[in-house]
């Protein structure tokens, strides 16, 4: 065997690898090889399940932070709409047409460095007519929290918690500089602790290295993330980061196929970003992930959720 081949037998037969060999993977070998690989561990580890979910862009800009991937940022000078909170009947609509399509998940998403009690208190109406409407799991993104933030938002009925970690601990600070790697590790901590579960991943394509997404997949497999989120960069007008070259496919694909060797019991899921690829983007789920989300993304479009599974099904993925 190759050691592609080794690696994945390693992983199959339970073992987590390290640092190096990931990058010796990255470095080294046949990519088409590399890609395979991670799609068979995807179907031992995980058969043809796939998981759904969509978002709710809830909050709308205005926000503190200074991330510079990001429209919604105050600091940026972007253009997009503004809006406290979404009106309820139009949150309906979004979750009773995800929930038609059997969408397993909706979240709210927040601008904003923390929801106050204010929003916190919109959230819940909307959250109630959601499940009052439809049979989706509710999942939340309203930045940092706090333990008695987290507890409420359990109360809410939300199942799951989001906080994307972005970027690696060492390559974080050239993104954000208003808040800290170690606060978003902490706010996982907090949602966990209050019983919720936990979502977070990052983008690619910000001016990293191919080991600074290395390990940002390590750090959440030490974090113990079983949702992990894979956004491609889309460079909007604006944003710092308006100016970089979009991510090449094979890339992108590399990077998938590294982040399921590394979380082999995760749920990969390629979201923001995608849309840029074209065609090209239902690769993704050919060299290891196993999740999507569907419809639009926070401040871009997305593509057709039912054009996602007609492709979806074809490729000979289940939704139960």
């Amino acid at each position: 065997m190759n050691r592609i081949e080794q690696t994945e037998s390693s992983v199959r037969n339970g073992r987590m690898i390290d640092r190096r060999t990931a990058v010796d993977l990255a470095a080294g070998g046949s990519q088409e090889d590399l890609w395979d690989a991670a799609d068979r561990l995807r179907r031992h580890f995980h058969g043809s399940r796939f998981a759904l979910c969509s978002i709710i862009n809830a909050r709308s800009g205005r926000c503190s932070e200074d991330c510079r991937f990001c429209a919604q940022s105050a600091h940026h000078h972007s253009n997009i709409d503004e809006y406290d909170i979404i009106d309820l009947d139009k949150a309906l609509e979004i979750a009773v047409d995800n929930d038609r399509h059997e969408v397993h998940r909706i979240s709210l998403v927040t601008s904003g460095r923390s929801a106050g009690d204010a929003t916190l208190d919109r959230l819940q109406s909307i959250y109630a007519g959601i499940s009052r409407t439809t049979m989706m799991k509710l999942c939340a993104s309203t930045g940092l929290l706090t333990r008695e933030k987290a507890e409420r938002l359990k109360e809410m009925g939300v199942v799951r918690y989001h906080c994307n970690l972005e970027a690696s601990r060492n390559f974080f600070p050239t993104v954000c500089a208003t808040h800290t790697w170690e606060e978003k590790a902490a706010t996982l901590k907090l949602a966990r602790e209050a019983g919720m579960s936990v979502c977070s991943g990052g983008i690619i394509g910000m001016g990293e290295t191919m080991e600074d997404r290395i390990d940002l997949a390590l750090e959440l497999r030490e974090l113990e993330v079983k949702s992990i989120p894979i956004n491609i960069l889309t460079p909007i007008p604006g944003t710092p980061l308006g100016d970089l070259e979009p991510l090449v496919i094979d890339e992108i694909l590399t990077t998938i196929a590294l982040f399921r060797f590394i979380n082999p019991l995760a749920v990969i899921r390629i979201a923001g970003g995608r849309q840029q690829l074209g065609r090209d983007q239902y690769r993704c789920f050919m060299a290891g992930a196993n999740g999507a989300m569907v419809g639009n993304y926070l401040t871009t479009a997305g593509g057709s959720i039912e054009e996602d599974l007609r492709n979806f099904t074809v490729m000979g993925f289940s939704f139960a």
